[in-house]
């Protein structure tokens, strides 16, 4: 008799042992701070080697055009793959050769060839994070671990911000590039930490055991026709679409408003949302668990629409350190839902990593037309309108979630 899906099975309670657990939470913080050091700092460090913004805009566009176009290949690989540790693990080497590449032979072919292959690494990364994290703890315990990781994530993140930053002063802009290749080896013994095998492959792929196959559940076409799977995916285009252009288009406020204290408070409102995600991840993961998706989604929508209304309307640039809270609200609550409302999608399926990418193409999407879009309606009638319709674009996936989206917390 086959299971049925809303009952769990022994399988899905087991607890993982201590030691995965740990290895996952250092994985996930030394990874954050691999993916740092190439951040703003490659615009930075490129610029010294003499550089044109021609050039250094090139090689930033091909990562973007990569990780857009590389989600659904990358989810489909991760749900092929019959260890997500091996692939996790080389896509982290990838990222350390592409790291010391930059520091080492910093022109453009070599460049160029290296800002692709991390661009490929990264499109896998965070499907395999996630199929680890479900094939370890199962469905039922996977929005806690999600909180965990997303704590780690944001640990990770602002360490090594702030690591990098020194590192830059007080060596040279070559050496974060050294720094992030030499990081690249805690995360990989990390990674090693996690026992493979407590790692259930068929639930890190979203798979059922079932006595007989069911080829329409486990369909890609079945999949990607799925009504919540696409609802989800247009509610997260229009979250990046309001969210991805509110930070930089404040901060060319905040620089007109302050000058000379702009780095300090754009600093500040970076690191702001992040002690926010590091501090209410896990609760996020627990609250979703006990109230279901639907009101924690609705309270970030929410939440961005009001930032986005302050951002216009607030005058003092300190305050806009202190609206800055709101984005540590939305970012705890995404950084967790996103992953855990495709698993409940993808429930069944066998394709969760392929879900992912499907959402991640649509989060791709919103990202790069908001900076667009923005910048275009701020030249031409000012950031305060831009605020308001980046408010008015928030509300309107605030709508879709409250007035189409199911709910897809699975009960026990």
């Amino acid at each position: 008799m086959p299971l049925v899906p809303d009952q769990p099975n022994p399988e899905e309670l087991r607890t993982p042992s201590r030691e995965s657990q740990r290895g996952l939470d250092w994985f996930i913080f030394f990874l954050a701070d691999v993916q740092t050091g190439f951040g703003p700092f490659i615009a930075v460090y490129l610029t010294t080697q003499k550089w044109t913004q021609v050039e250094i805009g090139f090689v930033l566009s091909i990562g973007g055009i990569i990780g857009l176009l590389g989600q659904m290949p990358g989810g489909a690989i991760v749900d092929a793959a019959r260890s997500e540790r091996i692939v996790a693990g080389f896509a982290v080497a990838t990222i350390g050769i592409c790291a010391l590449a930059y520091a080492l032979w910093p022109i453009l072919p070599v460049v160029t060839v290296a800002a692709t292959f991390h661009a490929l690494a990264s499109c896998v990364l965070g499907p395999a994070i996630a199929a680890i994290s479900l094939g370890l703890v199962g469905p039922h315990a996977i929005g806690e671990r999600l909180g965990r990781n997303a704590r780690f994530a944001s640990l990770g993140n602002g360490s090594a911000a702030a690591l990098m930053g020194a590192v830059g002063y007080l060596l040279s802009n070559r050496s974060v590039f050294l720094v992030t290749f030499i990081l690249a080896i805690p995360t990989l013994l990390s990674l090693a930490r996690i026992r493979e095998r407590e790692i259930d492959i068929a639930q890190a792929h979203g798979e059922v055991k079932r006595d007989k196959p069911d080829k329409k559940a486990t369909s890609v076409f079945s999949l990607v026709r799925q009504r919540p799977l696409l609802i989800f995916a247009g509610a997260m285009m229009l979250f990046q679409l309001a969210n991805a252009a509110m930070l930089p288009l404040m901060a060319g406020v905040v620089t007109t408003r302050s000058s000379q204290w702009a780095p300090v408070l754009i600093a500040a409102c970076i690191i702001v949302p992040q002690a926010i995600v590091a501090l209410s991840s896990p609760s996020v993961g627990r609250k979703a668990q006990a109230w279901g998706r639907r009101p924690l989604l609705l309270i970030a929508f929410a939440a961005l629409a009001i930032r986005g209304l302050l951002f216009a309307t607030v005058r003092d640039p300190y305050l806009l350190v202190v609206v800055q809270i709101l984005d540590g609200i939305t970012a705890a609550v995404f950084s967790v839902m996103v992953p855990l409302v495709v698993a409940d999608v993808a429930f069944g399926s066998g394709h969760f990593n392929l879900a992912q990418g499907i959402v991640g193409t649509a989060v791709g999407i919103g990202a790069s037309l908001s900076t667009v879009l923005a910048g275009y309606v701020s030249d031409k009638l000012g950031s305060g309108t831009a605020f308001i319709g980046l408010a008015c674009v928030a509300a309107l996936g605030l709508l879709i979630i409250w007035l189409v989206m199911p709910e897809t917390r699975r009960t026990a």
